[in-house]
């Protein structure tokens, strides 16, 4: 899929967006938060009234940023718009945004208020970022527009996706949307699309009166403000339908037309795997003493450092490098200043070094050779209580480890799932369960773990530990092993 932003890595920026279709009558949300906002609606509620006067889910100054360059975008498309309104702020939609931001699913929502509102979302990590950043972005997407109706835009994306987005331009330019509100939330272990996101920054903007109907052009062509509504009186500023003094910023009548998009698709059958013989299951004594078998492993793969930690502090035997590792992972933007993980990489000698000034920090240069390495963000991806290293990650050469794995809650009790061994697993062994088995994850709250894939060994020996038993297996003929490590 391309994403209008430079870098995965670099940046990680994702944009979501909220397509509307009148060729469907299917609502799609995965979500079933019908009662999410059910308080909301009640202008009266308690937690409102009780926060304390000032406090609001976006700063003033981000709302002016986010609203001014939005009409300042709206009033520039190409071909120009006839009937596009002055956008203004609506504090009940900033509300509405500022519940969604604070569930931190990277999902549109809620259900129940999607055929009111219009959405778009966005969310980075890294290098801190102005939420106008994201705004830009939305409305980069033109160059896969072709006024009045999207080319190859995918008007599915992101739910399936296999070319460029632009429904993020459209509701952004979309005519009659004159009401925006937005929130800003700090999600952390956020799941974007199956990565995690230890620190993920959220951006949640809602639209009024809804409108990105696919198949419809977003605005009219003509001289701009020459087909504005009849409520404007012929006002007119920045090539915007404007009525002096603004447009009241009430919430907006429900309207009789609703909006759908397309569902999910159906998701692809599961492969059938040939059947494979059962290894011997332990079968532990009733009459064990159940505090025995609880075990809690806190053997990790990484290391934790401080702020003035080198690279030659934590490598023996050879010349190393010289700079702190984490102001190092501040200036390329991997971890902010709440610090972070990151992964370290040796290059070899360079034979100089150049300068610059970035995320507030300023490097020197150096003239001489010497070694180098470079910082990366660690990848973490989300997994299910099923996965297994030999279908996601399989032992190869130069032995390798597997991204950071995020697991889920509740691995415990899925007993046709299969764990072998203790301590080493054999690679057809849940990756999760066996995190709860060797004691580096807890069955109650899932969480990250690292994994190591190994060639494979002669004996995998089955225990009970942690509520489950794990099987023995002698000379396997097929598979690789692997061990899990706590991430702390």
């Amino acid at each position: 899929m391309t994403f209008p932003f430079e870098g995965w890595i670099g940046l990680a920026s994702l944009l979501l967006c909220l397509s509307h279709t009148v060729m469907s009558m299917v609502l799609t949300n995965n979500t079933r938060l019908e009662s999410i906002l059910d308080k909301y609606w009640d202008k009266d509620e308690e937690w409102w009234r009780a926060r304390s006067r000032g406090k609001r889910a976006i700063t003033e100054g981000d709302m002016h940023l986010i609203l001014d360059l939005h009409n300042k975008l709206r009033g520039q498309v190409h071909p120009p718009a006839s009937n596009m309104e002055y956008m203004v702020w609506d504090y009940e939609l900033e509300r509405s945004a500022e519940h969604w931001a604070h569930t931190c699913r990277w999902e549109h929502g809620p259900s129940h208020m999607l055929t009111q509102i219009g959405q778009n979302l966005g969310a980075h990590w890294g290098r801190d970022r102005p939420p106008t950043f994201h705004v830009q972005a939305w409305y980069d997407e033109v160059r896969y527009y072709s006024y009045p109706y999207a080319q190859e835009c995918n008007p599915h994306c992101p739910f399936r996706c296999s070319g460029p987005v632009c429904t993020h331009y459209t509701q952004l330019v979309w005519a009659t949307s004159n009401r925006i509100g937005c929130a800003i939330n700090v999600c952390y272990n956020m799941n974007v699309w199956g990565m995690i996101w230890a620190k993920a920054v959220y951006l949640v903007c809602n639209y009024s009166p809804p409108g990105n109907w696919w198949g419809h052009a977003p605005y009219k062509y003509g001289s701009p403000c020459s087909q504005c509504p009849a409520s404007y009186a012929g006002g007119c500023r920045d090539n915007l339908c404007y009525k002096d003094g603004g447009v009241d910023r009430r919430p907006a009548p429900e309207l009789e037309e609703t909006n759908y998009i397309e569902p999910d698709p159906e998701p692809d059958p599961v492969r059938e795997r040939d059947p494979e013989p059962r290894a011997q299951s332990p079968d532990p004594s009733r009459h064990d003493n159940p505090h025995r078998n609880q075990v809690v492993s806190t053997e990790q793969m990484s290391q934790q450092v401080e702020c003035d930690t080198k690279l030659r502090d934590q490598c023996k035997g050879t010349t190393c490098n010289s700079n702190t590792m984490c102001s190092l992972g501040l200036h390329a933007g991997v971890i902010d200043n709440d610090g972070g993980w990151l992964d370290v990489s040796r290059l070899g000698r360079k034979p100089h070094f150049t300068k610059s000034y970035k995320n507030g920090i300023q490097s020197i240069g150096y003239n001489r050779s010497a070694n180098s390495f470079k910082v990366e963000k660690v990848p973490v991806k989300a997994v299910t209580c099923d996965t297994t290293v030999a279908l996601y990650c399989p032992f190869k050469k130069p032995v390798r480890h597997c991204p950071r794995l995020y697991c889920p809650r509740n691995c415990l009790h899925l007993s046709q799932v299969r764990v072998i061994g203790t301590k080493y697993y054999s690679d057809k062994s849940s990756i999760c369960r066996a995190g709860v088995h060797a004691g580096v994850i807890q069955n109650e709250s899932g969480g990250y773990l690292d994994v190591m894939p190994m060639d494979r060994r002669r004996l995998y020996k089955g225990t009970h530990q942690n509520g489950i038993s794990s099987e023995t297996l002698l000379n396997p003929t097929t598979g690789k092993a692997f061990r899990v490590f706590a991430v702390i």
